[in-house]
């Protein structure tokens, strides 16, 4: 028997998730969520001080702890590191479970005022899988890997929402062709690194992304980085 959740926000999320197929992330779907469960108004505005759209942002993150829980009861041991990164891909579409609450997720925040929350959870997604992963990145290749895989699973999702295939195998074939593509792009770059001509520009660059720093956690600037180099 399923454990009751006692959470006031994860059960005002639970409960709108059946009026969003009608009316949306909206402020109509939060007022009839919180009538559900006998909730006032006022506390369920309390704890969605922007409205419908911060149960939008909860219910996105909580497919990706559910992502994280799944990596983490997977054995990846033996798997080359693109189909670690494709099983984690996976393990996140599995996770997405109610279409339209996504397809209106989706259109929410692709609207102008809304897409900067947008982008943030999705390198969100990434970050976690690049994190579960176990990567040690310090430099620019910690934003590389995120903003990459942003784009990967931004591209997956919108396939994912036209994909009535059975238990989505053509959504997981659609990410084995976008992990190749990036593969693709890995082995050109490697040979911009390795010829005679190139080798130059591409040592220039290289040095110049090694000052770029990922962010540190022991440090809240509210920066998403930091730069070596002089002043």
């Amino acid at each position: 028997m399923a454990k009751a959740k006692t959470d006031p926000k994860d059960r005002l999320l639970d409960a709108i998730l059946m009026h969003v197929p009608f009316d949306g992330w909206s402020d109509a779907a939060l007022r009839d969520a919180a009538r559900d469960i006998g909730m006032e108004l006022a506390e369920a505005r309390a704890l969605c001080p922007r409205g419908a759209i911060d149960l939008a942002v909860a219910y996105h993150r909580r497919g990706d702890h559910a992502m994280i829980e799944a990596m983490s009861k997977t054995d990846l041991s033996d798997m080359r590191y693109r189909d670690k990164v494709a099983t984690a891909l996976r393990l996140r579409v599995d996770a997405l479970e109610d279409r339209e609450a996504v397809r209106r997720a989706s259109a929410l925040f692709a609207l102008p005022h809304n897409a900067p929350e947008g982008a943030r959870l999705v390198w969100e997604t990434a970050d976690h899988i690049w994190t579960a992963l176990g990567d040690t990145s310090k430099d620019a290749n910690w934003y590389t890997k995120r903003a990459t895989l942003s784009a990967v699973w931004a591209s997956v999702v919108l396939f994912w929402l036209g994909d009535d295939s059975p238990d989505a195998a053509e959504t997981s074939a659609f990410i084995d062709r976008r992990i190749d593509d990036v593969m693709s792009i890995e082995k050109v770059k490697a040979r911009f690194r390795e010829n005679p001509i190139t080798k130059p520009f591409a040592d220039f660059q290289k040095s110049l992304m090694s000052r770029v720093r990922a962010p540190d956690p022991d440090r809240m600037s509210g920066l998403p980085g930091s730069w070596s180099g002089p002043r």
